[in-house]
């Protein structure tokens, strides 16, 4: 097999995935293990973004203090996705604004997006799985 065919056999394979994430840091294990899945899916030269709505906009949030509730802090985490070439991270407008916050809040940058932009964006993908 030429490089040629073997580089379209892998661009074929490739698969869009996001990760829709919407709850809230803390409490459930949804936002530790959408992004385990992540990074797994990034490592396996996946197309992947994430997506941030309802409480899972707070994934996002600057600041975060867990030790009063016994459990790691993992937003640092979310920096180092850069480093796994995730670079499609997307916060829904009406879910920030709801919960009184800006993209000025958001640990990492995000493109903020309204409901319907993301709808679209959605469409558009392979696999969305929804944490």
């Amino acid at each position: 097999m030429s490089d040629t065919q073997e580089t379209e056999g892998k661009q074929r394979n490739v698969k869009r995935f996001m990760f829709l994430n919407r709850k809230a840091p803390y409490g459930t294990i949804y936002a530790l293990e959408s992004l385990e899945v992540v990074l797994i899916g990034a490592a396996f030269d996946q197309d992947v973004s994430l997506v941030f709505v309802d409480d899972g906009v707070y994934q996002l949030k600057k600041g975060q203090q867990s030790k009063g509730i016994g459990q790691k802090n993992f937003s640092p985490t979310y920096r180092a996705l850069e480093d796994y070439d995730v670079e499609k991270l997307y916060v829904e407008r009406e879910s920030l604004e709801a919960r009184g916050l800006t993209a000025e809040d958001l640990l990492v940058p995000a493109r903020v997006l309204g409901a319907a932009e993301l709808g679209a964006l959605m469409e558009a993908q392979d696999v969305v799985l929804s944490f």
